[in-house]
């Protein structure tokens, strides 16, 4: 994840630098190959920690917010751009997204939500129906 933001980042960076479409539309392809590297491993581990009697509603907020935040980026940027290029934007933006590739992985409780759930395994010691022990 923090590699797929790392690209996005330099994507988003190198939108506001490029002088030719072909190149843009070039980093505009990387920036979407990047994305489902960031949302599939970002979904995964919500399923994961996310007890599956609140999945749909913590899923339902998630997409609420996302959607909800669509306009409300509009109503920032939009005015913004009337006094900022929008190349500047997109160069400060970058470097915003970069940042916080390079610092999350500082963060030790951030980095921990990925680790992976410790798995069960049987306890050769008991009998095959209420064998099995969390390994430490």
């Amino acid at each position: 994840m923090v590699a797929s933001n790392l690209i996005m980042g330099a994507c988003i960076l190198a939108l506001g630098v490029v002088p030719h479409f072909g190149v843009y539309l070039a980093f505009m392809e990387l920036f979407g190959v990047a994305l489902p590297l960031y949302n599939t491993p970002a979904t995964v581990m919500l399923q994961e920690k996310v007890e599956p009697a609140y999945l749909g509603r913590v899923f339902s907020v998630m997409t609420m917010l996302s959607t909800a935040l669509m306009p409300l980026s509009m109503l920032l940027f939009g005015p913004l751009a009337e006094g900022v290029s929008i190349e500047r934007l997109l160069q400060v933006t970058g470097v915003l997204v970069l940042l916080l590739g390079l610092l999350a992985p500082l963060h030790r409780r951030l980095m921990s939500f990925g680790e992976p759930k410790r798995a069960l395994t049987p306890d050769p010691g008991v009998g095959q129906a209420d064998g099995v022990r969390e390994d430490a």
